[in-house]
């Protein structure tokens, strides 16, 4: 069974960085396609970013193109979600997901 632990969220100042992780256990993650996504309050959950399994190829949504970078570490069975240039408008609950399985969720604040 895929289980998924999600980390790195935090408070942070418009234009800073955050680097977000997704350990994965349960199933090899070059098997799996990953995605990030988020939930900000009041809001629908939306898509973020994805890499796929045998490629590793990556999709973004339209608005995090050149700010958000997704990545894996197959060695460490983790994937990432770099991002930068925040925006307050990022806060939101990100979270990983594979295939069907979620995890539970980190917390992103970008102040002004």
């Amino acid at each position: 069974q895929v289980q998924l632990v999600e980390s790195g969220g935090g408070l942070v100042q418009a234009g800073g960085s955050l680097r977000l992780s997704c350990v994965v256990s349960g199933r090899t993650i070059s098997t799996l396609n990953m995605a990030w996504f988020r939930q900000a309050p009041g809001k629908e959950r939306e898509f973020v970013a994805a890499i796929f399994s045998s490629t590793g190829s990556t999709s973004y949504a339209d608005s995090m193109k050149g700010r958000f970078t997704i990545s894996r570490d197959i060695t460490k069975s983790t994937v990432y979600l770099q991002m930068m240039s925040l925006k307050p408008q990022d806060t939101a609950v990100y979270y990983c997901k594979a295939h069907s399985v979620w995890g539970q969720g980190t917390q992103v604040t970008v102040s002004s």
